[in-house]
């Protein structure tokens, strides 16, 4: 089993940053891919970024050149840096693991409020 644990959400201003972090722990070796899944109210759950093991990185297009998704493989820990921050940002982010995708792990969740 895989335990993922978010931190860093909160509330920012249109155009600031935040960056998430999101530690793994459990059986490292079910864990190949990593990433961060968002869900906006009356929305449906979709794939922010993923990052491999060996470093391959996806983004959504309405999140690229603006969030960054980056880990730490000692860790086991993958971080998600927000920049120029937009009101449609506002989600739960939740973090998310597995091998060939991500998906078979899930995190709690962590609430990101982009304000005016």
């Amino acid at each position: 089993q895989v335990k993922l644990v978010e931190s860093g959400g909160g509330l920012v201003q249109a155009g600031g940053s935040l960056r998430l972090s999101c530690a793994a722990s459990g059986n490292f070796a079910s864990i190949n891919v990593m990433g961060w899944y968002r869900q906006a109210p009356g929305k449906q759950r979709e794939l922010v970024a993923d990052i491999s093991r060996g470093g391959r990185t996806n983004y959504v297009d309405s999140v690229k050149g603006r969030f960054t998704i980056s880990q730490d493989n000692a860790k086991i820990t993958v971080y998600l840096l927000m920049n120029s921050l937009r009101l449609e940002d506002t989600a739960v982010y939740y973090c998310s693991a597995g091998w060939i995708t991500v998906g078979n792990y899930w995190g709690q969740g962590t609430q990101v409020t982009v304000s005016s």
